[in-house]
């Protein structure tokens, strides 16, 4: 034992040692204190000095008194075997943790003093999450998700996304610095136990549907439905002798995967790929290889998740769960490296719902319309907007809806006072996240409304945007809902609920998706039939009672206090939007008890006057080809018939679980 640190060993030296009691391994992450029952009083001091009267410098601090300098450790053969903390192997540590502390070793391994600076300068953004944070999420619900569990999480994924990269883009940027606000809200997440699925297991994932769709890596970890946030295969120690059993694979490009039949899929091996340092290699058959070759002959289920180009943000990915596969046969090849590689074929169990089938579909109908089945027009707002609206019936023979006047935009018959005139902003460049100059910046609260790529970062009671009357450029970000049409839309007939919209891009939640636009009038010509003797049902009520919900981020999660911030509209009069007549494809939206998209109040100036406008934005991720809903809301005592409340109510087929049954 002379020599060392072990155990609780005290090194003798001329002090007298009688006041230090049980001294425990300097590893100890837990301050120990000596019991005043043992003891005199504790008393805080510097590890080097000065002492006050009476205590005396312990080991390995035991040089002179009042000395300042560092002690050596070494001396006298003694070596000290403190280590940091993180010398520690963490055995069970999230793929974040993993990624990120990859990612930290090769920065500091780094001997530019340049790279340095640009990684402290990016630190500006830090956070610090409450420890009596609530997840809200049992463990058991860790363990074993559910629908609505898995919709929570992502929703709650979403809305910190955004809002760290709203606070990202408002830190001045810097070159080389990379902002990854996916990566930082998943660590978060993850940190703090909102998650579920932790369980591995071989097949379905309670709660995550095929066609589900993905826009980061991260939400594929914290729904448990892959739970490699790099890797493109996950796999577990099965039960038998210990063999490596594949769960399940992501298919994004990274290999020569050939996926051109959607439901037979050629999956490349992992590993041999050259990198920055290395040359490519023949692949191993080791951990994911062998995983697979082992479920070849096991013959388990393996999920299958698709990646493949985000056609709104050409620098993103879409991830599309394509459900359960099984491998069918193995090989090895030369790839175009030169070198083997593995190959697996795996072949899609039949009677599964269409996922991958219906991207593939989208873009044969991308390369020519026509072959879209049941087409009736290739472009219903005839090139009023940038983007073509198709109109389709695959249901019955109903050739098109009453006929109306497309509108980009609300058409204001009259003046109407409804915000009071404000200047516009004094930017002659773009307007810019983080300028306190911006005076349409500051009507926002100080903060930019709108992500980098414009996804609305949280839901206010009223948002500004730059006007006509702003000096800003014309693209400038903070017009947003002022460019029109970005996704491909469509105009199908449903089979109960009349014309219906859906989008034939997948939809990431807060992109702006259209305005409401029609006619403004007074709220009792609107109700009036016209003299038709048809009552007009494509009207929007800013003024009716709309549920109330929670969209925006969690301050907890940030280091924020909690905040009881309001998301309900603030809107300065009441506003009436006719589209009977004149209006756009919002006209075509129907209700749902449960929407996947919600309307905001936005302001912008035009011809020396404010107006307000109604838009619609992704309440949550929508794939492609889900109908797009909002809430009708529920009419004021003013706008039904003396006390009739049940006045022009309807009966809902909307078909959700929380359904009230019926909407106006």
């Amino acid at each position: 034992m002379e020599g060392g640190l072990s155990g609780n060993t005290v090194v003798p030296n001329s002090n007298d040692k009688s006041t230090v009691l049980d001294v425990k391994p300097l590893r100890m992450l837990i301050p120990q204190f000596p019991d005043t029952s043992e003891g005199p009083p504790f008393v805080c001091a510097p590890p080097n000095g000065p002492f006050p009267s009476g205590f005396s410098p312990f080991f390995p601090f035991s040089g002179p008194q009042g000395s300042q300098s560092t002690p050596d450790l070494n001396q006298n053969g003694l070596i000290s075997t403190i280590l940091p903390i993180r010398s520690f192997r963490v055995e069970n540590a999230s793929p974040m943790d993993a990624a990120h502390d990859t990612h930290k070793q090769k920065s500091v391994a780094s001997s530019s003093v340049k790279k340095k600076a640009k990684v402290d300068k990016g630190s500006k953004l830090s956070f610090t999450t409450p420890i009596n944070f609530d997840p809200r999420i049992s463990l058991s619900e860790r363990d074993d998700g559910n629908r609505e569990l898995v919709e929570n999480v992502l929703s709650r994924f979403d809305a910190l996304r955004r809002k760290l990269s709203q606070m990202e883009d408002a830190v001045e940027s810097h070159s080389g610095i990379i902002k990854r606000s996916d990566l930082k809200a998943g660590n978060m997440m993850m940190s703090k136990g909102v998650r579920t699925n932790m369980k591995k297991r071989i097949g379905a994932v309670p709660g995550v549907e095929i066609g589900d769709i993905f826009f980061f890596r991260m939400e594929l970890c914290l729904v448990g439905l892959h739970a490699q946030s790099m890797a493109g295969i996950d796999y577990i120690k099965g039960e038998l002798e210990g063999e490596l059993v594949a769960l399940s694979i992501v298919s994004s490009g990274g290999y020569d995967n050939d996926a051109e039949d959607p439901d037979i899929l050629i999956y490349s091996g992992q590993g041999g790929n050259a990198g920055r340092d290395k040359e490519a290699s023949d692949q191993k058959l080791e951990r994911g290889n062998l995983a697979l070759e082992k479920s070849l002959h096991r013959g388990n289920e393996v999920r299958v998740i698709r990646g493949f180009k985000d056609a709104i943000f050409q620098a993103s990915k879409v991830y599309v769960y394509d459900g359960l596969y099984k491998i069918q046969e193995s090989w090895m090849e030369k790839g175009k490296s030169g070198c083997n590689t593995f190959k697996y074929k795996l072949v899609r169990i039949p009677g599964q719902t269409g996922a991958f089938a219906t991207w593939k579909s989208i873009l044969k109908w991308k390369e020519g319309v026509s072959s879209r089945v049941g087409l009736i027009l290739s472009d219903l707002t005839s090139g009023a907007e940038s983007t073509p609206v198709v109109l389709v019936n695959e249901v019955d023979d109903e050739k098109r809806p009453a006929c109306f006047t497309y509108l980009a935009t609300v058409k204001y018959l009259k003046s109407f006072d409804l915000v009071q005139t404000t200047l516009g902003c004094n930017c002659h460049d773009a307007c810019r996240p983080g300028n306190s100059n911006c005076s349409c910046i500051k009507k926002n609260g100080g903060d930019f409304p709108y992500t980098a790529n414009g996804v609305l970062a949280c839901r206010k009671p009223l948002i500004y945007e730059c006007g006509p009357s702003c000096p800003c450029i014309r693209n400038c970000k903070n017009r947003v809902s002022q460019g029109g049409l970005k996704f491909h839309l469509e105009v199908f007939k449903t089979s109960d609920r009349g014309w219906g919209l859906r989008s034939w891009d997948s939809i990431r939640a807060g992109a702006f998706i259209c305005e409401y636009a029609g006619e403004v009038f007074d709220s009792d010509k609107a109700r009036q039939d016209d003299g038709d003797g048809e009552i007009n049902e494509y009207i929007f009520y800013t003024n009716r009672l709309y549920e109330p919900f929670k969209w925006n981020y969690e301050p907890e999660l940030v280091g924020e206090a909690s905040s009881d911030a309001t998301e309900d509209y603030d809107i300065p009069s009441p506003l009436t939007i006719s589209a009977k007549n004149n209006g756009n494809v919002a006209r075509f939206m129907n209700h749902s008890c449960t929407p996947n998209v919600f309307w905001q109040p936005i302001v912008y100036e035009h011809n020396n006057g404010a107006y307000l406008h109604i838009c619609f934005f992704a309440k949550k991720r929508i794939p492609a080809m889900t109908e797009l809903t909002y809430d009708y809301g529920t009419p004021c005592q003013n706008e039904t018939e003396g006390d009739n409340t049940t006045s022009g109510r309807k009966v809902c087929l909307c078909g959700s679980p929380k359904c009230r049954g019926y909407f106006y």
